[in-house]
C-alpha cells in the first residue's frame, strides 16, 4: 500500500497554515516534508499533516517560533528516538512551559526535568506495599481510595 502524500495546496488547506508559513518551516527545518518529487516540489506526509497541525497550535497559544524550535533541538537532544516531536509526541502549553508527554512521562522541553510522577506507577506499589504487609493497608485507608479513584 502506498502512502499519500500531499502538496502544498493541499497542506494549506488541511491545516489552515499559508503557503508562505509552509515554506519558510521547511526552509528552518521546523517541519520538513516527507519527500520531493523530481521537480523539486514539496510533498508532506500525514504524519508532517500532524506535525504543521501541533506547531500551528503551538503558536497559537502564544508560544514563538523560537521557542518551538529551541524545544524540537532540546527534545532531540534528550530523546534521540523521537526524530520528529512534533509528530510523535505529546505537547501542551501551560503558561511559559511547554510540557512533554512521552509514554507515561511529563518533562519541559526545554529543560528535561520531569513534572509529574505516573500515578499507576504508584498504585502498583501501593497494592505491592498491601499484599506485603497487609496491616499497613489499615494506617492510610483514605490514601488507598484516592489510589483507586486515579486508576
Amino acid at each position: 500500500m502506498t502512502q499519500t502524500l500531499f502538496n502544498r495546496q493541499q497542506v494549506a488547506a488541511l491545516t489552515g497554515l499559508t503557503s508562505r508559513q509552509l515554506s519558510y518551516w521547511r526552509k528552518t527545518g521546523l517541519v520538513t516534508p516527507n519527500s520531493y518529487t523530481e521537480g523539486g516540489h514539496a510533498r508532506y506526509s500525514f504524519t508532517d499533516l500532524v506535525a504543521l497541525r501541533a506547531a500551528k497550535r503551538l503558536l497559537e497559544a502564544k508560544v514563538s517560533l523560537q521557542r518551538i524550535r529551541k524545544c524540537l533541538q532540546s527534545l532531540t537532544g534528550f530523546l534521540p528516538h523521537a526524530n520528529r516531536p512534533l509528530a510523535e509526541l505529546s505537547l501542551v502549553v501551560t503558561g511559559d512551559v511547554v510540557l512533554v508527554f512521552h509514554g507515561e512521562r511529563a518533562f519541559d522541553a526545554l529543560s528535561g526535568q520531569e513534572w509529574v510522577f505516573p500515578i499507576a506507577e504508584l498504585v502498583r506499589e501501593v497494592e505491592q506495599l498491601q499484599q506485603q504487609q497487609p496491616q499497613q493497608a489499615e494506617l492510610f485507608p483514605v490514601a488507598m481510595e484516592q489510589a483507586e479513584e486515579y486508576a
